[in-house]
């Protein structure tokens, strides 16, 4: 009799731990989420009014950049650049979108050859990327948040 009492005693004690429920804090909760959460990646990019009609993410992010490129493209070649010997380079511009929908250039890398061929280089990319269109931030979970880019504009001339 005293060991059946005993197991049910036993039992009755581990049942106990068994069903007590643990308390789950939200700083826990929010602490795991950030260190699942990609950080390097939008849910949605950085878009124009032009590419509205675009669907999918890459074929956006495509849209945006094509956008930016054609903008800088079309301001270059309405400029009358002359050099003394031919440029050809790929200048990569990095750029910052905010989350206003705010452009910033934050650098540019190019050849020194080509800075010594045309030295208003910097200026007239400055000048090329105030005459992007309006633009529409990066979407991460349904919140406008800041994206930076790396673009590269050709220049080749003869």
């Amino acid at each position: 009799m005293n060991r059946i009492v005993f197991l049910f005693v036993f039992l009755l004690v581990i049942s106990c731990d068994y069903f007590e429920k643990k308390k789950v804090y939200p700083e826990d909760l929010l602490e795991e989420e950030l260190r699942t959460f990609n950080w390097n990646e939008v849910d949605t990019y950085p878009t124009f009014s032009s590419c509205d009609s675009v669907t999918g993410k890459e074929q956006s992010k495509q849209c945006f950049q094509n956008t930016i490129t054609n903008s800088v493209n079309s301001f270059l070649e309405g400029q009358n650049i002359i050099v003394s010997e031919d440029v050809n380079d790929t200048i990569r511009l990095k750029i910052i979108i905010n989350n206003k929908g705010g452009l910033q250039l934050e650098s540019i890398e190019r050849n020194p050859e080509t800075v010594e061929q045309i030295p208003e280089i910097d200026s007239l990319l400055r000048q090329s990327l105030k005459s992007v269109p309006e633009i529409y931030p990066a979407i991460k979970r349904g919140q406008q948040v800041t994206t930076a880019f790396e673009l590269p504009v050709i220049v080749k001339i003869n």
